[in-house]
């Protein structure tokens, strides 16, 4: 039992599956059926039932993460175990503009006509309340090399070979969540209090 317990783990924990969530931890094992070896395998194959603690906050969820960095493009939040959060630009508080010396997103709060706009900034390191409103799975399986490169187009009219470009580098995150603080009570902390 010890032994399938910690094959479980080094398999699933800390991993993202396709359309499941980022695996935590083995809950329990509910059944373990009957082994098999197979001709030309010194290895034991058993069918195992098992639950496992995974993340993987539905649609409309409200989540309380730390705010990790800012950008151009967005507020990039963390929760300690999961770093691919994403709060767009367009999804923040109305009105808000991003001030570069700074680089971060200041909330432009307009207090009343005589006090007029106070700049609430959310700041690297500040606890954010955010509605979760997208996910997206990546499907990050090896591929064969035909599908990793696929054939270039051919030669182009002059007789110069067309040039191929692949994006190789880039590593995409297999689960990726998008936030919205687009409403009242939602944003950081602090501003609630």
């Amino acid at each position: 039992m010890d032994a399938i317990r910690e094959s479980l783990n080094k398999k699933f924990a800390n991993k993202v599956v396709y359309k499941v969530g980022l695996c935590i931890a083995l809950w329990d094992v509910e059944k373990i059926e009957e082994s098999f070896i197979f001709p030309g395998d010194g290895a034991t194959h058993t069918i195992v039932h098992f639950r496992y603690v995974v993340f993987r906050p539905f649609v409309d969820e409200i989540l309380i993460g730390r705010i990790k960095s800012c950008s151009k493009d967005g507020v990039h939040v963390t929760m300690g175990f999961f770093d691919d959060i994403i709060i767009p630009s367009d999804s923040l508080q109305h009105p808000s503009k991003f001030n570069e010396q700074e680089q971060l997103w200041e909330w432009e709060y307009e207090v009343s006509e005589e006090e007029g706009v106070h700049d609430l900034p959310m700041e690297i390191n500040g606890d954010i309340r955010f509605r979760v409103v997208d996910e997206m799975f990546v499907d990050t399986t090896p591929s064969s090399p035909e599908e990793a490169n696929p054939m270039p187009p051919p030669s182009s009219s002059s007789g110069v070979p067309a040039v191929h470009i692949t994006d190789q580098g880039a590593k995409k995150s297999p689960y990726t969540l998008t936030g919205s603080i687009s409403e009242m009570g939602l944003g950081m902390l602090a501003w609630w209090n």
